[in-house]
């Protein structure tokens, strides 16, 4: 990756997260761990949530095209460090109205495959009245030496 710390180079590496589902807790349906634990050391990338806002500042109107253009944005914000989706480990998801679940879970599914980070889904209000959905995360990976 461009613009990174020759000692990042070999990070592009499978997670070092795991999954927990526990025992004694609702099964985790839908594409979703109820916990990752993250071994110490491991190097941690914070993102900003991530709106549905193309580089010209156009929002879509539609709620599915504005979920996968903020998963794009959050794809790219990954790559930026030298991430993949494979190094999720926590994701939340900020949405207008709870009329957008089933759409919210089919472009999550459909970006995410069988990914399985911990996740929250919240109905609120956003900063600007054209987004319907906004998306924060972390990702880890082994630290560079």
């Amino acid at each position: 990756m461009a613009g990174l710390p020759a000692a990042y180079a070999g990070l592009m590496t499978a997670p070092v997260h795991r999954t927990i589902d526990p025992a004694g807790v609702p099964e985790a349906v839908g594409g979703y761990s109820h916990g990752t634990l993250v071994p110490a050391g491991s190097e941690l990338l914070f993102i900003s949530g991530q709106v549905p806002e193309d580089l010209d500042g156009s929002v879509p109107d539609d709620f599915a095209a504005q979920a996968q253009l903020a998963w794009r944005n959050v794809e790219r914000t990954l790559g930026a460090a030298g991430y993949t989706l494979d190094h999720l480990v926590k994701v939340s998801m900020y949405i207008r109205d709870r009329r957008y679940r089933a759409a919210n879970r089919e472009v999550r599914h459909a970006v995410l495959g069988d990914r399985r980070p911990a996740l929250t889904v919240l109905v609120v209000d956003h900063w600007d009245d054209a987004w319907l959905i906004e998306i924060e995360a972390v990702a880890a990976r082994q630290a560079a030496p």
